[in-house]
């Protein structure tokens, strides 16, 4: 379509995008917002007008718009959206649009709308295509690609793409966190400057998976909220900005290293996507990536295998009585993949030595690992195996023979980690290495599923000898190991582990079939590091396990109803010696195995819905059916309330006119102990009652002990 036309109404998936040109300049987005319904031209020509802000003292002479790119020659004042040099000069851009197309591709099930924008800057001598994607499921994702077209190195030091949020957003939401605490909720005011949230450990415990700006006290169910995610597994960064012209954006792209991109002449970099999603809410917001994540081709289709790792279990001490007892409880309770972790290969005992010889240990597996395999395919159980390929340990052969295939910088060793180092996989010899060593283990042995591990922050990455800034690359070797491992095993699912929920993000899922959320199994932490991973995933993609009755992390105690029925809504999984168990134990665990099976369809293919219940103490959040003919309900009890009973509690996400029958659902229907006397007075008996009535009124909670919590099946009559 020719440029002429100056304004765009994408609409799909109740999600407008507006987007103006004015002239030759770089587009700006009016509105990202919900649909605004079909619009004629003369009101999108008045929409354009009266979004246009007055002159005011003390200024530039001139309007100046945010665009997607922001640029300091537009008069910018805040963040540019593109910066770098070509030897000191051409560090501020001034863009001509050349073209910009709006397609609609015919038929196509991953994209409803796309824009493509071609603009050179003559001066500077470079050229920019930048990409909008808007999706069946109104997600919105963009991508920039810059391209050196004159003479000389251009420096690139960060390409950022931008999106406006409404003056109503008057609070910021990101995530941090750390290893055994990852996706910790964080809020503030949305005030004038800049909330920056980098990651420069190429995984992201501490990173934010969302960076979201919405209404003062925006909640699941309530406010207006925007957000922006960074489809990166590498260095990424993300910003919330309000400037004293009264613009407020969200923007984000990958964090680039001194030096990582110089572009000589002819030469592309291509950043990530930049997804963003907004909702009245963060149910809705979130319940856009994920109908975006289901729809796409590669999503795991099968039911999800309730799976055993032997991790906590055995940890190093590989025994093959041992795990195939292990193997054989697991059968009985219902397991349906077993996943032997680290410690299989060289010399690896523990920690310290063996990481990257990628050989079956002759000395603990005598006869390889074909007995155990055979013992758990027999028993009907897929095979998994841990790996951790970006990694090695000093004491190891590999290290020894190639101590040069490290990232290091400056001709030093970087500060060691969980007795390791990174092998740079930008290096062909080494990437060479691991590839024929993890192809060559997984054409032996009929393994079903890998865990993909990934132990350390990445410090001072620099390729060897020169010392070069290398995430970028590096992520890019990661990314195409994980393809061509995937290319040769077809039917092989991968789990992204990074010492637990460290890399999480929608690049690494592209290739990959699941995170693991947390190495901490302790379930009162994981309500909370699940539901702040659940922003960006649906519950089929987090792996969660049954952990043993004292957590291995947190040294707490739960009962196995609580650690059992937080696990339950995710891809359930046992990380426990449950040969251990007492039969009570057995039975019960089994039980639970079995509900999670029975419906696991609703789980694995509903709306994911939170209750805003106004006391801290309670936690109330569920899967509501796509048909909302069937839900399924957590209540959860955290802490001790300070009123007891505590009330009613709301059921969000039903359908308004149709009838649900109510009642507790097995095995998580237990409600008694110390904190009351007995259920909710109606328990024993199922509730007949409309959807309008259980979110406008709701249903008696139980009296539950701390730490404590109960299920409700809802469906419809």
């Amino acid at each position: 379509m020719s440029i002429a036309a100056t304004v765009h109404h994408l609409r799909a998936g109740g999600t407008s995008v507006v987007l103006a040109t004015t002239g030759t300049a770089l587009p700006q987005v009016l509105h990202w917002g919900p649909d605004l319904g079909d619009l004629e031209d003369d009101v999108l020509a008045d929409l354009v007008r009266v979004s246009a802000p007055p002159l005011v003292s003390g200024q530039a002479d001139v309007v100046v718009p945010l665009a997607l790119l922001p640029e300091h020659s537009s008069g910018w004042m805040g963040t540019p959206g593109l910066t770098g040099h070509r030897a000191g000069t051409d560090f501020s851009t001034a863009f001509t649009v050349r073209s910009l197309e709006v397609e609609d591709p015919a038929g196509a099930d991953d994209v409803a709308v796309r824009v493509r924008v071609l603009a050179t800057d003559d001066a500077a001598g470079l050229g920019v295509v930048i990409v909008l994607e808007l999706l069946p499921s109104g997600l919105l994702r963009m991508r920039a690609s810059l391209t050196n077209e004159a003479p000389g190195v251009f420096d690139l030091a960060s390409l950022d793409l931008a999106l406006p949020v409404p003056r109503s957003a008057a609070e910021v939401l990101d995530l941090t966190g750390r290893h055994l605490r990852e996706r910790a909720v964080q809020r503030h005011d949305f005030t004038l400057g800049t909330h920056l949230r980098e990651s420069r450990r190429a995984r992201g415990h501490d990173a934010s998976l969302v960076l979201a700006a919405g209404a003062a006290g925006f909640g699941h169910r309530s406010g207006e909220v925007h957000a922006v995610h960074v489809a990166w597994s590498g260095n990424t960064r993300c910003y919330a900005e309000r400037t004293n012209l009264g613009s407020s954006m969200l923007a984000g792209g990958e964090l680039l290293l001194a030096g990582e991109i110089r572009l000589a002449e002819g030469e592309t970099y291509t950043g990530p996507w930049v997804y963003a999603s907004h909702g009245r809410g963060l149910d809705e917001l979130a319940g856009r990536f994920h109908r975006f994540l289901r729809a796409r081709p590669e999503h795991p289709r099968p039911p999800r295998p309730v799976t055993l790792n032997v991790w906590e279990a055995v940890y190093f001490e590989h025994d093959l009585a041992r795990l195939r007892e292990l193997a054989d409880v697991a059968a009985a309770l219902g397991v349906e993949r077993y996943v032997l972790d680290d410690g299989w290969f060289a010399s690896r005992r523990d920690d310290t030595s063996g990481l990257g010889d990628w050989y079956v240990s002759p000395d603990v597996w005598p006869q390889g690992l074909d007995p155990l395999i055979d013992h758990v395919h027999a028993l009907g159980m897929q095979f998994g195996l841990w790996f951790e390929p970006e990694m090695v340990n000093p004491d190891s052969e590999l290290y020894r023979a190639h101590p040069d295939w490290i990232l290091s910088a400056g001709g030093r060793v970087p500060v060691p980690a969980r007795h390791q180092q990174v092998l740079d996989l930008a290096n062909p010899d080494a990437y060479d290495h691991v590839r024929t060593r993890l192809l060559a283990v997984l054409a032996e042995y009929a393994v079903d599923y890998v865990k993909w591990d990934y132990n350390r922050d990445v410090v001072e990455p620099g390729h060897q000898p020169t010392g070069r800034a290398g995430v970028h690359e590096q992520t890019l070797a990661v990314y195409r190991l994980l393809e061509e491992v995937r290319a040769a095993h077809p039917g092989l699912e991968i789990e992204s582990c990074a010492g637990g929920g460290g890399r999480a993000d929608l690049g690494i899922l592209a290739r990959t079939d699941r995170v693991w959320a947390s190495d901490c199994i302790d379930p009162l932490e994981r309500q909370l590091i699940e539901a702040g991973t659940r922003l960006l995933l649906p519950p089929e993609l987090i792996g969660s396990h049954v952990g043993s009755p004292v957590s291995h992390t947190t040294g707490r105690a739960h009962s196995l109803d609580l650690r059992a029925g937080t696990a339950f809504f995710s891809h359930l999984g046992i990380e426990w010696d449950v040969t251990t168990a007492s039969p009570p134990e057995r039975e019960r665990l089994a039980q639970w195995v079995a509900a999670h099976k029975r419906h696991r369809h609703l789980l694995h293919t509903g709306t994911v819905v939170h209750a805003d219940d106004h006391d801290p103490s309670l936690w109330v959040h569920g899967v509501v059916a796509q048909d909302r003919r069937e839900a399924i309900f957590a209540v959860v009890q955290v802490r001790t309330p300070v009123a007891s009973p505590v009330g009613r509690v709301r059921l969000p996400g039903l359908a308004d006119d149709l009838t649900y029958r109510v009642a507790p659902l097995p095995p998580g229907d237990v409600t008694t102990g110390r904190a009351g006397h007995g259920p909710a007075p109606w328990w024993d008996e199922p509730a007949v009652l409309t959807g309008w009535v259980l979110a406008a009124v709701g249903v008696q909670a139980p009296v539950l002990n701390p730490e404590q919590l109960v299920l409700l099946h809802l469906t419809a009559t």
